[in-house]
């Protein structure tokens, strides 16, 4: 594997391809997964009324439980379940989200994308809220899912929480960059590589991502890219923009047709990224889930807002009487939200391949440019 430093540091300059090469060379069997229907691609594909019929009593829910981590974690990372949400239902929360994007283009919200290029995808951000605002009873028939509780707790565990966010890839839309996902897949490579190696290995257990087929996906469609056994390589979070990884992966990736309905669930440490749509008439749409853990957050509820606000104008004082930027930067980790997540998407829109709004940048550049504290109070709360 690649190289760390004594101090248990990834460097992207020690990430060598042929690691990565020699893990997602490795065969899958029908007979190492035994609720599997087949394997396609080397990816583990599951019948979803077969799959919640063997899960139907406990002991049976475990070992299906106990079978999809095991993909997700040491298997090829990916798994697709063929219908697991009913066509029709799907077809009504499609509605929904159709007049959500009707009604957002119309009102000049943008949807911009992570990973792609702007105006290429019609984005709903927050659609969980929206649908569930919007047509609540869709909303229950929708997330009265088995698949989607069995895929969320053999991950996660109990307690777990669940976004979603719309993409549609239009016709001509052109693919992704390959990456990988939340949370440090959407960090710079500097700022991944501030995590200790050990991060770097927990952090995909935070997150289960997913997609939800809401139209009939053929190959020339563009359904996403996989490289199946990607998320078993550690440095992956720093070696993934690499042009050499990139380019193994257009020469290795697969991809699985998808039906309306069907789902897929995936490690977000696997190599990934949505397809072109070669098309001139299929606006391929998917909710895509992301679903996180119970365990990330901290044991109180603080105000941390409130705590930077009354701490900025001592602040500004002790920088004028020379407080140093790494003083500065002990006192504002100890107090200010340094994370750019969760977010309001509609209002920060991503632009790129990270997030830069946390409330410590925000800091960092009012104290730089000495804004009073009324100016600073208001961009801290949106004005």
């Amino acid at each position: 594997m690649a190289s760390t430093d004594i101090a248990g540091w990834f460097d992207a300059r020690d990430c060598q391809l042929d690691d990565l090469i020699a893990l997602t060379r490795h065969p899958v069997t029908v007979e190492m997964y035994p609720h599997a229907a087949t394997i396609e691609s080397g990816v583990v594909v599951y019948d979803s009324t077969a799959l919640s019929t063997a899960a139907a009593e406990p002991d049976g829910r475990r070992a299906v439980m106990a079978e999809l981590a095991e993909v997700l974690m040491n298997g090829p990372g990916v798994a697709v379940f063929r219908q697991a949400f009913t066509p029709e239902v799907v077809r009504v929360v499609t509605g929904v989200f159709n007049d959500v994007i009707s009604d957002e283009r119309g009102s000049g919200i943008g949807g911009g994308d992570h990973f792609a290029r702007p105006g290429d995808n019609d984005r709903v951000w927050n659609a969980l809220e929206k649908l569930a605002l919007r047509n609540p009873r869709a909303f229950v028939s929708y997330y009265d899912n088995d698949v989607l509780a069995l895929a969320a707790h053999a991950w996660l565990g109990p307690n777990y929480q669940v976004t979603s966010q719309v993409n549609v890839v239009n016709p001509g839309g052109v693919k992704q960059s390959p990456h990988r996902d939340y949370h440090l897949g959407f960090m710079t490579d500097d700022l991944a590589a501030q995590f200790p190696a050990h991060v770097h290995r927990f952090s995909p257990m935070l997150t289960l991502q997913g997609a939800v087929a809401h139209c009939d996906m053929p190959i020339e469609s563009g359904p996403t890219m996989y490289l199946p056994h990607s998320q078993k390589y550690a440095p992956g979070y720093v070696a993934w923009r690499r042009p050499e990884f990139k380019q193994y992966f257009e020469q290795a990736h697969v991809q699985l047709p998808l039906q309306v309905g069907d789902a897929v669930f995936f490690n977000p440490a696997l190599f990934h990224g949505a397809g072109t749509n070669r098309t001139t008439g299929i606006h391929r749409i998917a909710n895509l889930l992301q679903i996180s853990s119970a365990l990330g957050r901290a044991m109180e509820a603080v105000d941390r807002r409130a705590i930077i606000v009354a701490l900025f104008p001592v602040l500004l004082e002790e920088i004028d009487a020379g407080l140093d930027s790494r003083a500065v930067g002990r006192i504002l980790a100890a107090s200010a939200e340094g994370y750019a997540f969760p977010g309001d998407l509609d209002r920060d829109t991503p632009e790129g391949e990270s997030s830069d709004h946390s409330d410590v940048d925000i800091t960092v550049r009012a104290l730089a440019e000495h804004w009073s504290v009324g100016a600073f109070a208001d961009r801290l709360a949106g004005g």
